[in-house]
């Protein structure tokens, strides 16, 4: 079994890890760190500490209606994406540990879309 790094639990909810595939498990806030453990496969965990977090990114959609998923980015490790059951009172949860800076929205597909266009056309445009 795995030992946590929280002393104090804030918030449990259950939760799908996205890797090269979904993985089921349940997520814990804490004081010290954000965690996700599977209760069957036990290689199935994550601890990320607080002050290893860089930013937390969240999809969006209807002005913050509907929150599918959101992306935790690391210093060292690079970043994981998670969806809770209820994602809104997990990033609750996380903006008590983080600074508020931390907390992004994601780009939106239109934008997204736009830019590529905008970097096709200096693209013809240079040559």
């Amino acid at each position: 079994m795995v030992k946590s790094l929280n002393t104090k639990m804030d918030l449990t909810n259950k939760a799908t890890w996205y890797r090269e595939g979904p993985f089921y498990g349940n997520i814990m806030v804490g004081d010290k760190a954000f965690e996700f453990y599977n209760e069957t496969k036990l290689n199935d965990y994550i601890q990320i500490p607080w002050d290893e977090i860089t930013y937390v990114v969240v999809d969006m959609y209807f002005n913050g209606m509907y929150i599918p998923r959101f992306e935790i980015r690391t210093k060292n490790n690079g970043k994981f994406r998670f969806s809770a059951r209820d994602n809104r009172s997990t990033l609750r949860a996380i903006k008590t540990h983080i600074p508020r800076e931390s907390l992004r929205k994601a780009v939106s597909f239109t934008t997204m879309m736009k830019h590529r266009f905008k970097n096709l056309a200096r693209l013809f445009n240079r040559k």
